[in-house]
């Protein structure tokens, strides 16, 4: 690793206190990001400073921008990129100073990094715990300081504001519990109630802060065509203009509707009526979790018998919520497969779901029923999708930056590059497993469904930012034409505003993943292997498709 590389890591820590936690680094677990006006303006140096550097740097073709080779060349290039879009959301309405959503999911993943994964004695984290709660007054001041007067976007604050009564739940029921149920010194255990109880206070006065803040114009919902294109160029390394990634997609999500049609006719009926058998066919409470472990070993004996990819022993644990974040977790951005950290060890990882209530048990099941359990929670996140390419990234990739660009983090992965590999891959694998025969015939349309919802976010994300469609347009597609709920919709494009080229990465990765293999199927005609083809795809990491693809290229060539 070059001397470059090492202080490029060592800023990216620094500066990112709660990213280093969930990757594995805990040199700064004590501490929250410095977000105040001077911390802004360092971390913009920083960060510009660190850019100049790269670009003086060996091996990169400066039309293609692709390492000449090496894993260092490559990282460079990652490094480079990564500090494009960061700098071009520091200087936006859409980074810390002017989305409050980014603070409060910072400041309560900050605590509950440190309670969800036991890297450390349970005393040590605790201390750490305490430091960061006593961080929070002082970080959510700044924020207040940080935005002054100027107007929010009303969903942005209706996120902040969740978080904050997520937090005060957390804080309030969350501790005690965490504190009886895994046992430590009592002197600490005091020492963390009374830092949670400052901690809460400050959430609770912040949520009152943010009800009194004026609401932004829809117009402030929009990065704009010129950041949009930087995030797209420079972070997904797409060469396509958004408006023909658009045209593309349109015409993709018409046919894709089509195949729904087609698939819900050959399952049975409409897709209302498919979807409706689905939510029916669930396991009984009993049988709940045990569901999800069978389904899993089916997963992984239907991939090994194909010889699809490695699949290396790191099995899934699929257990119920920690008993101190449970109530805590509805309100809050809590993923059920949170990326293992690569910094720590692990044998086997706990894949967290909600339990079954004692009270309407049914409703609960229809939702997880057996076919949201198998393509969602096994294929696409606990099994071939998500778990399979961490451990590719965190074990195989030669880049450093490769295996941590796509660890969760509080509001999103830490590096925004690695979107189109981890989403595109894990889009990916539930294709797959449809053509190994492992999907029966509602399932394969309850699949199609998701690729018609994975289009219509590809969609309204480059509509929002680059022609300024509506929130209220962009709600109707995802309610009228892919059926989502009223809520559901909302959700979703509050979150698409929130993160401008996020929602595109799913159908850009697919798209690139099953571009690049048909290619290579056809050039190699017999001697193409579609295991080798994965293996050699998942060794780059978690890195752009498109920039795995080209470099690649350039390595065979060389």
């Amino acid at each position: 690793m070059s001397t470059v590389i090492e202080r490029f890591l060592g800023h990216y820590y620094s500066r990112r206190p709660v990213n280093a936690t969930f990757t594995g680094m805990h040199d700064y677990d004590r501490e929250l990001p410095d977000w105040s006006s001077s911390g802004l303006g360092t971390l913009r140096g920083e960060m510009r400073a660190l850019h100049s550097e790269l670009a003086g740097g060996p091996s990169l073709d400066a039309q293609a921008r692709i390492p000449g080779s090496g894993p260092d060349a490559m990282d460079r290039e990652l490094a480079s990129s990564y500090l494009d879009t960061q700098l071009v959301e520091l200087d936006s309405g859409h980074g810390p100073s002017g989305n409050p959503a980014l603070w409060t999911g910072e400041a309560v993943f900050g605590v509950i990094s440190l309670m969800i994964r036991d890297f450390a004695p349970v005393d040590d984290r605790r201390e750490r715990a305490v430091a960061r709660l006593l961080s929070v007054p002082v970080f959510l001041q700044a924020a207040r300081t940080v935005f002054g007067e100027q107007s929010i976007p009303a969903a942005w604050l209706v996120r902040a504001a969740r978080d904050c009564e997520g937090a005060c739940v957390l804080l309030e029921q969350g501790m005690p519990c965490w504190i009886s149920c895994e046992q430590g010194s009592a002197d600490v255990a005091v020492r963390l109630v009374a830092a949670a109880a400052q901690a809460r206070a400050a959430f609770a006065a912040f949520a009152t802060w943010l009800a009194d803040r004026a609401r932004a114009s829809d117009d402030h919902l929009s990065c704009g065509a010129v950041m949009y294109e930087t995030l797209l160029s420079r972070g997904h390394h797409c060469s396509t203009p958004p408006n023909a990634l658009l045209r593309e997609a349109r015409t993709a999500f018409a046919e894709a509707r089509a195949i729904l049609v087609e698939r819900a006719r050959l399952a049975g009926g409409s897709w209302t009526d498919v979807s409706e058998g689905l939510a029916a066919d669930h396991p009984d409470s009993g049988d709940y979790l045990d569901t999800f472990a069978r389904t899993w070993k089916a997963c992984r004996t239907r991939v090994a018998e194909l010889d699809l990819v490695e699949w290396p022993d790191w099995p899934i644990r699929y257990q119920p919520y920690p008993a101190w974040t449970a109530a805590a977790a509805p309100l809050l951005y809590y993923l059920h497969y949170r990326s293992p950290a690569p910094g720590d060890p692990y044998s086997v990882y706990d894949y967290v779901v909600p339990a079954v209530p004692p009270i309407d048990a049914r409703t609960h099941l229809r939702t997880w029923n057996r076919s949201v359990i198998k393509l969602n929670h096994v294929v696409h996140h606990g099994a071939l999708g998500h778990h399979v390419q961490n451990w590719h990234a965190y074990h195989r990739a030669a880049s450093p930056l490769a295996r941590i660009g796509a660890v969760d983090c509080a509001n999103r992965i830490g590096m925004f590059g690695a979107g189109t590999m981890a989403e595109g891959w894990a889009c990916y694998a539930t294709d797959l497993m449809d053509e190994a025969d492992f999907l029966t015939l509602p399932e394969r349309a309850a699949e199609q469904h998701s690729r018609v919802r994975q289009l219509a976010r590809a969609i309204v994300d480059i509509s929002l930012h680059t022609e300024r469609m509506s929130p209220a347009a962009a709600i109707a597609l995802y309610r009228d034409d892919v059926g989502m709920s009223e809520a559901a919709a909302n959700a979703e494009v509050a979150r698409n505003t929130m993160f401008p080229c996020a929602a595109v990465m799913y159908w850009l990765g697919t798209r690139e993943i099953h571009a690049w293999r048909e290619d290579e199927r056809r050039a190699l005609g017999s001697a193409f292997s579609l295991r080798r083809f994965h293996d050699r795809l998942l060794a780059q990491g978690s890195v752009p498709v498109a920039l795995a693809r080209r470099f690649v290229a350039t390595t065979v060539a060389a």
